[in-house]
């Protein structure tokens, strides 16, 4: 960005924050005038369009701590009274940022036009004020782009920060995810297969675009995940409960169990199978390279809701055959232990 533009626009005025606003005031601010303004929204009106980048400019700059000190203090030296005026044959300004050379009076800073008339190039006189040797500033200490009191060279690109939702299959298998943003536009990433809720994953290379010969920065996204309406995780495990009857827990049973791709795989049940005890599949769960989870199927015993004459018949014959037989003996004796 040139530095004429920081003198010229007030960012934070564009945001509607004020200069001492945190940054995720700035970042609200943000995100709801992209919400407002976005294409998608404004189909035809180029003043929303307009706006939508000015938007985007301001955020640029104002999210990154180190664009937004240089950009805040060049700001308050365009506030602090600069006056440009003619002066002499040559037409120039005077008194730049006066008494800036630091104690004992200071250095008085001029500089010509040149003859030329015009306004002098914002660029040129930070460059001889900072870049240049001015007393109290070592050469190549910089300006926009270089950033006060920054070594010399090309400065790498910024990190940037993102979020985005999937689905649970998704976060299991791996994905791949497209987001739009004013600042980087479209950018395609590769969501790696066991992504947990939450995680955070770097992009190398897909952030902010450096100085030539620099390289870009990474691009920070957070991934949401959404709930499963049968499977839920247990770090590399799937965990499903499963359903199975009285009948099939007491006499034991093959039964099927789901699988997060849709397909199925059997399971023994021994005989005798309480409720809440946990089967385990192997090599069902999230899979990483190699190595892969289970899958945890939760046993849960079906009690019936309405039993058939005969079914009655039957399971009053069994409570008859277990009389005298009190399966919360164990538990009151070791409560009283």
């Amino acid at each position: 960005m040139a530095s004429q533009d920081w003198f010229d626009k007030d960012f934070y005025a564009i945001l509607g924050v004020p200069q001492d606003a945190e940054a995720a005031a700035v970042k609200k601010a943000y995100r709801k005038l992209a919400r407002d303004l976005h294409p998608d929204h404004n189909v035809g009106d180029p003043k929303a369009e307009e706006r939508f980048k000015e938007i985007g400019e301001a955020y640029a700059v104002l999210s990154d701590p180190e664009q937004r000190r240089e950009y805040d203090a060049i700001r308050a030296m365009s506030h602090g009274g600069a006056r440009f005026a003619p002066g002499g044959a040559g037409g120039g300004f005077e008194d730049i940022f006066a008494n800036f050379g630091g104690p004992g009076g200071g250095q008085r800073v001029r500089f010509n036009t040149g003859g030329g008339g015009g306004q002098p190039n914002l660029e040129d006189i930070l460059g001889q004020m900072f870049g240049g040797g001015a007393a109290g500033f070592p050469a190549g200490a910089g300006y926009p782009g270089g950033g006060f009191g920054s070594t010399a060279g090309p400065r790498a690109g910024a990190d940037v920060s993102a979020a985005t939702r999937i689905g649970f299959r998704d976060a299991v298998e791996g994905s791949t995810v497209t987001l739009t943003s004013p600042e980087l536009g479209r950018v395609t990433a590769r969501i790696p297969p066991g992504v947990k809720d939450g995680q955070r994953i770097k992009l190398r290379g897909k952030g902010r675009h450096g100085d030539p010969g620099a390289p870009a920065g990474d691009l920070i996204l957070t991934v949401s995940v959404d709930k499963h309406p049968v499977f839920g995780r247990e770090g590399d495990h799937l965990t499903v409960d499963l359903p199975v009857t009285f009948a099939e827990a007491s006499l034991g049973a093959t039964v099927a169990v789901p699988t997060l791709d849709g397909g199925s795989v059997k399971v023994r049940i021994p005989a005798g199978t309480p409720s809440g005890r946990v089967l385990r599949l192997k090599g069902r769960g999230v899979k990483r390279g190699d190595q892969a989870g289970d899958l945890l199927a939760k046993v849960q015993v079906i009690v019936p809701q309405r039993l058939t004459d005969e079914a009655r018949e039957a399971i009053e014959k069994m409570a008859a055959a277990e009389d005298g037989h009190d399966p919360r003996a164990e538990l009151f004796q070791r409560a009283r232990s």
